[in-house]
């Protein structure tokens, strides 16, 4: 079960870790922010279309920063750049904590997207250059895994601290945790060396080659994956906190069971996708999790449910819309050539994160004329259907060698 892992080099682990403990901890410092949802709307005074705007701030500005952290990676290095990205998107959540009002917050959301875009584009690209073709969706997808590590992280920090200290200032401290992912760069810039692959490269194309003809069309679908994925994924649990306290009437520590019913499920989601894109394909793996994600959320916000029914519905609803993403790093990575992967891989995916941040806000504005989990289910299940459209137009990669487009001096 664990072959691919076992035939890894010290580099290579260092590697796994490295990207996994990056990647955890980018999702404890989105997640936070979802926790910290109720009580600024209490404390502030802020309207629910406001509230979104401040989920969608921080996935708009991502898409910028992921682009951008692709063509770095593109042309100083992975490591280097998955560096850089942690430590500003570490700071900028700890300075979050610092904030007085709504526009100083929805500043520092903006900024702290552009590190958070950028994260998974340098992790995941340098995670699927040092593994077999054959292995990559395993190891890309216990990677993405370290998501629900971070999102439990999360959970723990805002429960205790937002159930045990006055609300005034306990939103700040559970902000201030989020400076902890950068201490995982002093690990990283002792342990963890430079893609092979990218080393050998030797062409260092315009920044603008993924639009060229030869890549547009590859790059659009990617885009419109990435959409629907995360636009599905964004409008349930951005406003997932606020639906329990508001429409299910469940408290801080009660919500504390239905979101880590959900983690567990996000977490075994992960997992079981990551064996599945090695055994039958990253095609027919995100066809499995987009209908079982449009299925799941639909009935978890649209029927008349017990408390007790929607927690056990939580299983499958972190299963299936934690799992879609397990896929796409090793699909993205696979897709471009090495001179264009951190850029093609970034670009794809935090353009489609960027209009999928529409999506929190959409939710919060359709709030404001009907239910908000009717609202979260009208927006989440549109963006399953566009995963279904993505994959049926998408080639399948499963066990493709990554080539770059000029061979390496010498070879």
């Amino acid at each position: 079960m664990f072959d691919w892992f076992r035939g890894l080099d010290r580099d290579g682990r260092r590697t796994f870790w490295a990207c996994a403990a990056g990647y955890g901890l980018d999702g404890m410092d989105v997640q936070i922010y979802s926790f910290v949802v109720p009580v600024l709307i209490a404390a502030w005074g802020i309207t629910k279309p406001e509230a979104g705007q401040l989920g969608s701030v921080a996935l708009l500005m991502s898409a910028i920063g992921g682009w951008l952290a692709g063509l770095v990676a593109d042309r100083i290095g992975r490591v280097k750049a998955l560096q850089i990205t942690i430590v500003w998107f570490a700071v900028f959540t700890f300075l979050s904590g610092l904030t007085s009002n709504y526009t100083e917050l929805l500043i520092a959301r903006g900024l702290q997207g552009l590190g958070f875009g950028g994260e998974w584009a340098c992790g995941a690209v340098l995670m699927g250059e040092v593994i077999l073709g054959k292995h990559r969706g395993k190891a890309v997808g216990f990677v993405q895994s370290s998501w629900s590590f971070g999102w439990a992280i999360a959970l723990i920090v805002s429960t205790v601290f937002l159930s045990q200290l006055p609300e005034a200032y306990a939103w700040r401290c559970v902000f201030f945790v989020g400076i902890l992912p950068g201490f995982a760069v002093f690990f990283i810039r002792r342990a963890v060396p430079e893609s092979k692959i990218y080393v050998t490269a030797a062409a260092r194309p315009p920044i603008w080659a993924i639009f060229q003809p030869r890549f547009i069309t590859i790059t659009l679908r990617g885009c419109l994956l990435a959409l629907g994925a995360q636009g599905g994924y964004y409008a349930i649990f951005v406003w997932l906190p606020t639906f329990l306290r508001t429409e299910r009437h469940v408290s801080v520590i009660g919500s504390f069971n239905y979101i880590a019913v959900i983690i567990v499920g996000s977490f075994c989601g992960y997992i079981t996708s990551a064996y599945l894109n090695d055994g039958i394909g990253r095609r027919k793996t995100f066809f499995v999790f987009a209908i079982g994600s449009l299925a799941i959320v639909l009935s978890y916000t649209q029927i008349t449910i017990s408390n007790d029914l929607m927690m056990v519905l939580g299983f499958p609803l972190g299963f299936f819309a934690s799992g879609i993403f397990s896929g796409m790093g090793s699909l993205f990575t696979e897709l471009y050539p090495t001179e264009l992967r951190g850029s093609g891989q970034g670009f794809c995916y935090n353009s489609g994160r960027g209009v999928a941040a529409a999506f929190p806000a959409l939710v919060g504005w359709a709030s404001t004329t009907m239910p908000l989990g009717e609202a979260i289910g009208i927006l989440a299940g549109t963006a399953y259907g566009l995963v279904i459209l993505a994959a049926l137009m998408l080639p399948e990669t499963r066990g493709r060698e990554l080539q770059s487009l000029t061979p390496a001096p010498g070879a």
